[in-house]
């Protein structure tokens, strides 16, 4: 019985000393992952889950910090991705932020719409998203090539000194043409470039930032790329 009464009161002791608020939550995460820029820790209306912000990243957790949970948290009444939607407003991307001067540019149509891609020269993913991109109207597209596959950045580096870029790197996604550099040039935009991916935890090509700075990871259909660039907020 003595055992028994001994693991009563330590659960009653560990609930009152459960982590019950934001601020010490956000505390004991910064303890747990010293190493990494914690932004804010927000109680949520569902579950009893905590939202916990790293830079770049979002997570949950439970009062008691026994689990950490990656994910997405859906509405079952809307089919809302309350998630999805939380990290949008997050993590969007201030277009006026990025070099977009260095970009190597293609407007389409009237350019009215902005859109800005990173891509890999050796991603054959990039190269797909590059055929989808043929059909898009009345855009300026940004086009900002980082390496993250082997053997990435010297073609990337041939086509930033060849005499016309956008050619140079069409070339060589829709027609395997490789491209022949005319010059030895400055190539510290790439760098910039990719110290821009780095900071944005962009890991994976091609990576899409549309007008309303909504940053999507991974291939996108031109049917989906044109809702995207629609939606009120991205215009």
């Amino acid at each position: 019985m003595k055992s028994l009464y001994s693991l009563a009161m330590a659960a009653c002791i560990f609930t009152s000393t459960a982590w019950a608020d934001e601020a010490a939550i956000k505390s004991a995460m910064e303890k747990r992952f010293p190493y990494e820029n914690l932004i804010s820790v927000t109680k949520t209306p569902f579950a009893g889950l905590y939202e916990v912000v790293f830079e770049g990243q979002l997570i949950y957790t439970d009062e008691k910090m026994n689990y950490l949970f990656s994910g997405n948290i859906i509405d079952m009444r809307t089919m809302e991705n309350l998630t999805a939607a939380r990290e949008k407003k997050l993590f969007a991307v201030n277009l006026g932020d990025l070099p977009l001067a260095h970009a190597i540019k293609h407007i389409k149509g009237n350019g009215k719409r902005k859109l800005v891609v990173f891509s890999d020269a050796n991603c054959s993913y990039c190269k797909s998203l590059e055929k989808e991109l043929t059909g898009l109207t009345d855009t300026t597209i940004y086009l900002f090539p980082i390496s993250i596959l082997n053997g990435s950045e010297e073609k990337a580096r041939a086509v930033w000194c060849s005499a016309d870029r956008l050619k140079a790197w069409e070339d060589m996604m829709l027609r395997g043409i490789a491209p022949k550099p005319d010059k030895t040039c400055d190539t510290a935009p790439l760098a910039e470039f990719s110290l821009i991916a780095k900071k944005r935890r962009i890991n994976v090509t091609p990576a899409l930032i549309f007008g309303d700075g909504a940053l999507k990871q991974g291939w996108m259909p031109l049917e989906q790329i044109e809702k995207q660039l629609n939606t009120p907020s991205s215009q």
